[in-house]
């Protein structure tokens, strides 16, 4: 949002509430109010939205899930924004103003991200371990069932001019920096670029990447030189099955072992993503995959229940075989519900043993394990692995 705020017009005033900091205030004088959010957010947001209209505030709705279920959306909204936001909110809002705008704006083409603004810095309100948020590329060129990029960007993968991105990184006064890309390694060559210009600033930051990145000694040399502290790889599974059963097939599990060690030989952790439920696993699929992430002494891990998000071939192929349990968007929120049903075990047993993966992670045992063999420093690694323990076990 912070950075929508960055296409107002200078005379207006933009004022963000990010939830996770404070309420809402509902009897807030505003002349418009925006509204973005992901699927499990759904029922809440939509509920906001009435909440607002039913005094007469104009209500916009965009982002994921919008993109996914326009026509849903609709329902609680006096306009909507289908796809990204570059192409129709500038326009939208000078039409606001001139009290004449469409009900749904819909970005048929990808953005380009040639002059996309820096985010109102006065506008990020959480106080939490970063310092500053922005993104360099945006997309991804994979088409994996499960995923909603390939849905919301068309597999098209857009970047942002090397300069922009170094001049807005350099403008945080902070040490930590999130750069948040789909793929930061979607185009090997510009993210080179962009590592050589990051370098000079002296900070540090974490990415999320394909598990290709590993093949090129050059881009792990380059992002450590620039500071990358850690790169989030979307393992997803140890069972090669499951990884040709939804069309990620390049990640190839036989070599997982020699990527995570190639990326941790240039002081890079390994942040992997894992999701389980895929129709390949069995029980023994969440003691296996702790075994593994352990022995290769993988430095973090998000893990995540398999969810067929609207939109998406896995919800499509897992509503025509009659296996979706609930509409209810709250639930597909990846930790603390099942929405489908699993081929080979049951949802109970899929919830237990996500349960029990993060538990064993974030065990004290796993974390002294694991980050007695990491080449990354301490002062990265242990308040990661100490902020998730205290969330696993709330």
């Amino acid at each position: 949002m912070p950075y929508l705020a960055a296409f107002a017009p200078p005379h207006w005033t933009a004022l963000h509430v990010d939830e996770v900091v404070r309420p809402v205030d509902f009897e807030i004088e505003a002349d418009l109010v925006a509204i973005t959010f992901h699927t499990p957010s759904a029922p809440h947001a939509y509920a906001m939205a009435d909440q607002f209209r039913q005094r007469r505030v104009p209500v916009a709705l965009g982002g994921p899930h919008v993109t996914l279920m326009p026509d849903e959306a609709q329902e609680h909204a006096d306009v909507i924004f289908v796809g990204e936001a570059e192409s129709n909110w500038p326009r939208f809002l000078h039409e606001f103003e001139l009290g004449r705008y469409a009900e749904r704006y819909c970005s048929t083409e990808p953005p380009s991200l040639e002059h996309a603004p820096m985010a109102r810095k006065d506008l990020f309100h959480r106080r939490d371990h970063t310092s500053g948020v922005l993104f360099a590329t945006r997309g991804c060129p994979y088409r994996c069932d499960f995923c909603t990029l390939a849905v919301m960007y068309q597999s098209c993968v857009r970047k942002r001019p090397v300069e922009a991105v170094a001049e807005e990184y350099g403008s945080f006064p902070g040490k930590v920096i999130i750069l948040w890309d789909d793929n930061i390694a979607s185009d090997m060559d510009y993210a080179k670029m962009l590592f050589r210009a990051l370098t000079p600033h002296c900070k540090w930051w974490s990415s999320q990447t394909s598990i290709q990145a590993a093949q090129d000694d050059e881009f792990l040399e380059l992002a450590s030189r620039s500071g990358c502290k850690q790169l989030f790889v979307g393992l997803e599974s140890i069972s090669q099955g499951s990884m040709d059963e939804v069309h990620k097939g390049f990640n190839r599990v036989s070599d997982y072992e020699r990527a995570i060690e190639r990326i941790q030989s240039h002081g890079i952790a390994v942040q992997a993503g894992i999701v389980f439920g895929f129709d390949h696993d069995q029980p023994a699929i969440f003691r296996e995959t702790l075994d593994f992430l352990e022995a290769a002494g993988v430095q973090n891990a998000t893990f995540n229940i398999l969810t067929p998000f609207p939109g998406t071939r896995l919800y499509r192929r897992l509503e025509v075989e009659g296996r979706i349990l609930t509409h209810d968007w709250s639930k597909y929120n990846g930790r603390a519900d099942v929405v489908f049903r699993p081929r080979l075990m049951s949802p109970a047993e899929l919830l237990a043993g996500y349960q029990y993966a993060n538990h064993r992670f974030y065990s004290w045992r796993s974390i002294g394990k694991r980050l007695s063999r990491s080449p990354v420093g301490l002062p990265w690694t242990l308040p990661l692995n100490l902020a998730y323990a205290f969330a696993s076990f709330r």
